[in-house]
């Protein structure tokens, strides 16, 4: 049974035009006369049931605990891409290859972790969330002891590749468990905590790997590999499965509230969960092997296919082509020439360089990003007749690409003109916070579009933003080499200005045409889809 649409949460951008105010996207079906509404007097989305073993009526705490290893993991995913980057000295020593060789050895984990959502997905949709965590946490740990062992090439290369195709359900995957858990209006500070997670991986990686390689560079993946084994310990024990049958549920456990009903106080109005015998979440065998009770599950291979289906809307093609290849892309290029910039400093203090990526990651994240995003959708919701809608989530766009702009001009003109490590740290600084702020921006946004094909469409962001992570350590060294660190670099701050910039206003002021002419996927997460 497919899901039916709630014209009045239509997502206009901004009531520009009636044609505009049209435009719509879906909700889940409200089965209930009483829907739950939020403390701002808005409709909740997804709605909640009257069931305790619903990921929504779980505690705070609970729902933390499982949040903070989905961060962990995600931490991992962009990790073990950038802490051997310190050790390039001695793998290529350890290896016979060139810089641009080494190089490579950061581009191949990235290649596993954007082919790896197309595989997870489905499987995640079928099975559930928590056995694709520990399928894909093992395989990471095993490829990590093959890296740590590997004593050629292409034996590290394969390691490397299995690495990133490990840990690539933290991104969709990851994301999907934080739509189980969490509300709409708690979604761009969830959001922007998952993303702060990648982005801390990233940046901490390095830092890492510098002090590791004191000992050797095996031991930077000898410590790796510990940390996905005490992940894979804390998945076992404190991961239920999150995948919820939320129409079926609805249908047979609603919530009996009043119009009116503050969310806030729904759990006084939970029912008994033997009410319905349906085998759900944490009630699933502790290994669940068959496909998750009660909703219309995906074929495997449907991640591929919706994948390519998902060209047909153009906001999430256009979102995320702009923000992978005109802006996301430079922080590889960064990372991977900050040993050729800083030569004369030791494998330790370069790690230490990369604080200023990451205090500026931390701060955007505290002051700049999630929380802040919610706050100006919620103000702009109440002067919009309390309808939230997705481009309200874009404003921060235009201050994140400007910060990461200068900070890539600074960076590569500090490097050229020998100036003081510190006005590299404040360019480092900059530009990771806006990098933050837009990955926010990016993510929230095409989940607000499609909440319901959430999956799908951060697959597509997945695969796109791991996609320019490959693509650029085979790029930066010979452009680089060609044009100095000044151009190459101002380049890149010009390229992301003048390209994102221009692309998030098009969409600030046509999304919402643009999704009324798509119309609506003819697919749902499976939670919204019954059988």
């Amino acid at each position: 049974m497919a899901t039916t649409l709630d014209e009045k949460s239509g997502n206009p951008p901004l009531k520009f035009d009636r044609l505009d105010e049209k435009a719509f996207v879906a909700t889940e079906p409200s089965n209930v006369d009483g829907a739950a509404i939020s403390k701002d007097g808005m409709r909740v989305h997804p709605q909640p049931t009257a069931d305790p073993l619903d990921p929504l009526n779980w505690s705070s705490f609970k729902k933390h605990t499982i949040l903070a290893i989905v961060m962990y993991l995600y931490f991992m995913f962009t990790y073990i891409t950038t802490t051997t980057v310190p050790s390039f000295p001695e793998l290529q020593d350890s290896l016979g290859i060139s810089y641009s060789q080494v190089n490579w050895t950061v581009a191949i984990p990235a290649l596993g972790l954007a082919v790896g959502p197309l595989f997870w997905s489905s499987l995640a949709d079928i099975y559930g969330r928590r056995i694709v965590f520990m399928l894909g946490t093992l395989i990471a740990f095993a490829a990590t002891i093959g890296a740590a062992a590997s004593k050629d090439y292409g034996g590290y290369m394969a390691a490397r590749f299995f690495q990133g195709f490990g840990v690539s359900p933290a991104a969709t995957v990851g994301m999907a468990v934080v739509m189980d858990l969490f509300f709409e209006h708690e979604r761009g500070q969830k959001l922007g905590l998952w993303v702060l997670a990648i982005d801390t991986g990233l940046l901490a990686g390095p830092i890492i790997g510098g002090f590791m390689d004191l000992v050797s560079a095996e031991w930077i993946q000898w410590l790796t590999a510990i940390l996905f084994a005490v992940l894979l310990v804390l998945e076992f024990a404190f991961m239920p499965e999150t995948l919820y049958p939320r129409n079926f549920m609805l249908d047979r456990m609603p919530l009996e509230s009043g119009e009116g009903t503050d969310i806030e106080k729904i759990g006084q109005l939970k029912g008994d969960p033997a009410r319905v015998e349906l085998t759900r979440t944490s009630k699933l065998f502790f290994l669940n092997l068959r496909p998750v009770p009660g909703m219309r599950h995906p074929k495997p291979w449907d991640s591929v296919v919706r994948f390519v289906l998902t060209f047909k809307y153009p906001i999430v093609v256009a979102g995320v082509l702009a923000y992978c290849f005109t802006w996301y892309w430079w922080v590889l290029t960064i990372i991977t020439m900050i040993p050729a910039a800083y030569v004369q400093y030791s494998p330790q203090i370069q790690g230490l360089l990369f604080l200023g990526l990451l205090l500026g990651t931390i701060f955007s994240e505290m002051f700049m990003s999630g929380r802040l995003s919610d706050y100006i959708v919620a103000k702009l919701a109440k002067k919009n007749g309390g309808v939230r809608l997705p481009e309200m989530r874009l404003w921060l766009a235009y201050p994140a690409a400007t910060l990461s702009a200068i900070g890539l001009i600074i960076w590569g003109v500090s490097v050229d003109q020998g100036y003081h490590w510190i006005v590299g740290q404040i360019a480092f600084f900059l530009f990771a916070a806006g990098i933050q702020m837009g990955n926010t921006v990016i993510t929230s946004y095409i989940v607000d579009s499609y909440p319901l094909q959430s999956m799908s469409v951060i697959t597509f962001y997945s695969v796109f933003l791991n996609l320019s992570a490959f693509a650029s350590p085979f790029f930066i060294a010979p452009w680089q080499a060609s044009s100095g660190f000044t151009w190459t670099f101002a380049a890149q701050g010009i390229i992301t200005f003048f390209g994102a910039v221009p692309i998030f206003a098009a969409l600030h002021r046509w999304g919402g045409l643009l999704r009324a002419v798509a119309g609506q996927p003819g697919w749902v997460n499976p939670e919204y889809d019954t059988m």
